[in-house]
């Protein structure tokens, strides 16, 4: 099994490309939780809080409600 590498081991580019990846991650998911507390349960798909538990999965959380949870307005 190979041995885990420390954050200090890391190059500065790979540092560089974790911390972005990690800010564009939280940076969608209070896009997203903020447009679900804000939007009424009606112009949701689904149950707001399956949607909410939903934004922590990595990425695809966020995406999938912002492409898929909202309903379409009339």
């Amino acid at each position: 099994m190979a041995r885990n590498t420390s954050w200090n081991e890391l190059s500065v580019v790979a540092r560089w490309r974790i911390a972005v990846m990690g800010i564009a991650q939280l940076a969608l998911q209070f896009v997203a939780l903020r447009d679900l507390v804000k939007r009424p349960a009606l112009e949701v798909n689904g149950p707001k809080s399956a949607w909410a538990a939903a934004t922590f999965i990595n990425f695809l959380g966020p995406l999938a409600y912002l492409a898929f949870g909202r309903a379409k307005k009339k």
